[in-house]
């Protein structure tokens, strides 16, 4: 078509044509658009991460904002925002972000407005939620037979509603291609910033970490942050024994002490343990080992050979291995995230 036009027209026709032509190969790409849904209830935090992390990007993303119902929503805090677009956004977004919302409005279908919202979207679109609003995509069975996260707290709640799907609650987030969950608050920065890599690589995501104060990674999944407090002693059972084996978790805890402490033989002190505790001594042992270490890490200047001695682990990398199988994290990682400083 090009051809004919430019044979059939006057010169300067021609020269029109050519003008557009090269225009049109040499324009820069169109900004990817990304839509962000409001929904009521929203945190007004992580409603701001997309426009945030993306909008720091030099232009390679457009970001609007848009709701179901009007443009009031309600956040959790004392405060409506006003938000431009309604629902139409979603059918031109390329990608969409849902940032979480109230846990008391949380339900285990979607309401109609909501659902006839998702179906508008394009092929392809990529679906991005954060914390709360992983219910939301596994409400309409997106998430069914796929792997997901959401806030750590909520997991329970989370399998016992929607069991097909793949959850799991120690990372902080899933990239399943056109699916993202991620899990509470600052997640929400991790998994933008994980899109920004992954659409224009680490130099750019890099360059938008810096202008928001940022890593650009961090190490490691949300069990880092999930509390495990040590129930109280009973004067039943191993109780009274697991409370001795914290008060000496620096000394050599082999399963022959522990039954004795008890006085009970060492089968039925397993049996006794794991009917109490749900799990075995050792991995038990190991779990405060590393609870302890953890907060010697946060607190202390120890070097990570002294923490693993005060902590029962036989040498710094012991307590390096059993960190991050635990955690996803080096000692060094771990007390970077963590560390305390006086003021």
């Amino acid at each position: 078509m090009g051809t004919s036009l430019l044979t059939s027209g006057p010169t300067h026709n021609g020269m029109i044509a050519i003008f557009r032509y090269d225009r049109a190969m040499s324009a820069e790409p169109r900004p990817h658009r990304v839509a962000v849904l409001a929904l009521d209830g929203v945190y007004p935090f992580e409603l701001g991460i997309p426009a945030r992390v993306f909008g720091s990007a030099d232009g390679r993303y457009l970001v609007h904002t848009c709701a179901l119902d009007g443009p009031s929503v309600r956040t959790n805090a004392d405060f409506s925002v006003t938000v431009d677009h309604g629902p139409e956004l979603l059918a031109r977004a390329d990608t969409v972000v849902i940032p979480p919302f109230d846990t008391e409005r949380i339900t285990r279908t979607p309401s109609p407005a909501l659902h006839a919202a998702l179906t508008t979207l394009r092929p392809n679109t990529r679906l991005v939620s954060i914390c709360t609003a992983a219910f939301v995509l596994a409400a309409t069975g997106l998430l069914d037979g796929r792997p997901a996260t959401t806030h750590w707290a909520l997991t329970d709640i989370f399998r016992a509603w929607y069991p097909r799907v793949d959850l799991d609650p120690d990372v902080l987030f899933v990239d399943d291609g056109d699916l993202l969950t991620s899990a509470g608050a600052a997640s929400g920065v991790d998994v933008c910033l994980h899109l920004v890599r992954r659409d224009h690589g680490s130099e750019v995501a890099n360059h938008v970490a810096r202008m928001c104060v940022v890593p650009p990674w961090r190490d490691g999944g949300q069990a880092q942050y999930i509390e495990h407090p040590v129930p109280a002693p009973d004067r039943t059972g191993t109780a009274t024994t697991r409370q001795w084996a914290l008060e000496h978790l620096d000394t050599p805890l082999s399963l022959a002490r522990l039954a004795a402490h008890a006085r009970m033989s060492r089968r039925t002190f397993v049996r006794r343990f794991t009917e109490e505790v749900g799990t075995s001594p050792g991995r038990w042992l190991t779990a405060q080992r590393v609870e302890r270490a953890r907060h010697l890490l946060e607190t202390t200047d120890l070097t990570v050979d002294e923490v693993a001695s005060r902590v029962g682990f036989a040498t710094g990398a012991s307590l390096r291995q059993h960190l991050r199988t635990a955690l996803g994290v080096s000692p060094a990682a771990y007390r970077r995230t963590f560390r305390r400083t006086a003021s």
